[in-house]
């Protein structure tokens, strides 16, 4: 999931000058700034150029106090969603009620679930003011920068280090509108490729296109656990959609124990969530 959430996408103006009698932006406005003010499009005419990191510094990401706010901001979130609570502190708790989510549902209800916890973590008015105002300038590809960018930002208490990166549009133009996630800590934490696609691959996808605007295709990897987010770039069939024809991890603890009770190659490796 997510949020994204979400549930669950620059550069600040090098100089900032104010009025002598006008205060200077808050911290908040600051930030917000940074976010959502997009830097000028890396576009070409390269018709296959290779996803290539903007930053390239590959550093473990280390929790901060922003990242315990955000975490336990979601959590909240998906419990209200959910109905239940884990008595588990921290990550290992938001996996858990990730997990509840799915819980007596379809896949389908478990994505709609997960669709309306990304959309409760923001004002209803600024979706709907992004996907009007924002989302249909340059084709789409201001937007598709912004919310990279802001993902890369934000998310990283979710997923772990991640970088904005260029993708292949539609066009067949490249740009800065992707951002790489070295190695999903969702993915990683949850063991599990159903929850990955029902809470956070499909409806993920679903909720930029619908409430903000904006097309996303996620790619993720289940051997070193990476994943590709290409903003501005259509989400494939579910039919054709690779990510969703993958076994089970080699980490599924599901999958171990049908090992151990002796079941069939094809009964192992088939997630029963997908």
């Amino acid at each position: 999931m997510a949020v994204h959430v979400l549930p669950l996408c620059c550069s600040p103006p090098a100089l900032l000058i104010h009025h002598p009698f006008v205060p200077p932006p808050t911290k908040m406005k600051m930030m917000m700034m940074m976010m959502m003010t997009p830097s000028p499009c890396r576009c070409s005419s390269n018709s296959n150029p290779p996803p290539t990191a903007i930053n390239t510094c590959r550093r473990e990401h280390k929790p901060g106090l922003l990242d315990h706010v955000l975490l336990n901001f979601f959590r909240t979130k998906m419990v209200q969603e959910v109905g239940w609570d884990s008595e588990r502190a921290g990550y290992d708790g938001l996996i858990e009620v990730a997990n509840r989510l799915m819980k007596g549902k379809s896949n389908q209800e478990t994505q709609l679930s997960a669709v309306r916890v990304l959309k409760s973590l923001f004002p209803t008015w600024l979706l709907v003011l992004f996907k009007m105002l924002v989302a249909p300038i340059a084709d789409g590809q201001v937007a598709s920068m912004m919310v990279a960018r802001a993902t890369a930002l934000s998310c990283k208490w979710l997923m772990g280090s991640c970088s904005v990166n260029s993708v292949v549009l539609p066009d067949g133009n490249s740009c800065s509108s992707g951002v790489f996630v070295e190695r999903c800590k969702y993915l990683e934490e949850s063991k599990c490729i159903g929850i990955c696609i029902n809470t956070c691959k499909l409806p993920t996808q679903a909720f930029f296109k619908d409430y903000m605007g904006v097309e996303l295709y996620m790619e993720p990897n289940f051997e070193d656990y990476s994943c590709q987010f290409n903003f501005g770039v259509p989400a494939v069939s579910p039919a054709v959609d690779k990510a969703l024809k993958e076994p089970c991890l080699e980490i599924c603890t599901n999958a171990n124990r049908r090992r151990e009770l002796g079941r069939t190659e094809s009964d192992i490796a088939q997630c029963p969530q997908l």
